[in-house]
């Protein structure tokens, strides 16, 4: 885990995931940095590598998440060219649901660029009814 766990991370949540992502020049808006609606797509980038390494392809095909809320708290601005260093935490789950955390920092500097929160509800891929959780290997 990583020494600079955000203060806002719940106690139960774990280090499940970590990746670096180039920032690209169209991630950038009128004003010269990173829109802010980037930081989502960071996120579930983040997200769905640590998904696929957990389950396998069969488990996508009967089932799989849903964004149920999402937020980002924004800690500075980010300009072309940086590389983000994203660190991905989960709480324990609930029967059909799951809570995500993210930390994205300046890579080299360490510096916190965004902090994130995804609520994830795992649905049937035939109903789109929520389902029990697939085991992720968290306690």
């Amino acid at each position: 885990m990583p020494d600079d766990v955000p203060d806002a991370l719940p106690d139960g949540a774990q280090h499940v995931h970590t990746t670096d992502l180039a920032v690209r020049w169209g991630d950038m808006d009128a004003v010269g940095h990173v829109n802010n609606s980037r930081f989502f797509s960071y996120f579930e980038e983040a997200r769905v590598e640590w998904l696929k390494a957990t389950l396998d392809a069969a488990t996508f095909a009967e089932s799989g998440p849903v964004l149920a809320h999402a937020s980002c708290d924004f800690e500075r601005p980010v300009h072309h060219p940086a590389t983000l260093h994203l660190d991905v935490y989960a709480e324990p789950p609930g029967r059909s649901s799951l809570t995500t955390h993210y930390a994205a920092r300046l890579d080299g500097s360490g510096d916190a660029a965004a902090f994130g929160t995804a609520v994830l509800v795992w649905v049937s891929a035939e109903t789109g009814d929520p389902v029990p959780m697939p085991d992720l290997g968290l306690e």
